[in-house]
């Protein structure tokens, strides 16, 4: 389910079925980083909505997370939004970016960080774009499903 008015009607009157949230992490540059960023934030979108209409009702897809490349308190706003998630009995929530960032923060954030290269789409026609991203879809689908397989009860 996508945050739209919508579909959060929809997440309200099923929300017992829906335990996962993703938020998609995109960095913002007005520098010489800027169409890197932007790339990532194209890549991400389409990564994001694909991951969304695969798992429609089980997952809830959060507006993306912006964040200034060199912000200092980045990690603990994107806490207090697991923390607020958390709060309101979402068991699993995963963090999906291209900023290799992130990495090192992955520990401190003590959720699943989902770390996927972005692809650089306006370089690829649109066939092989779809294919890539399907790739990925199914590989991020299978990290999901380990997951609810193995949550402790």
């Amino acid at each position: 389910m996508r945050w739209t008015a919508k579909e959060l009607d929809m997440y309200s009157q099923s929300k017992e079925y829906v335990d996962t949230v993703l938020i998609p992490l995109v960095p913002l540059s007005f520098g010489g980083q800027m169409k890197q960023t932007g790339s990532m934030n194209e890549f991400l979108t389409i990564l994001s909505l694909e991951i969304e209409k695969q798992m429609k009702g089980r997952i809830l897809l959060m507006p993306s997370f912006h964040y200034i490349s060199n912000e200092m308190d980045k990690v603990e706003r994107l806490k207090h939004w697991a923390t607020e998630l958390k709060e309101n009995d979402i068991k699993h929530i995963f963090f999906l970016t291209s900023d290799y960032e992130w990495k090192k923060d992955e520990r401190e954030l003590e959720n699943n960080l989902l770390w996927i290269p972005a692809i650089p789409l306006e370089s690829l026609e649109n066939e092989q774009a779809r294919g890539m991203i399907n790739q990925q879809v199914l590989q991020i689908l299978d990290i999901f499903t380990y997951n609810w397989k193995n949550e402790k009860k």
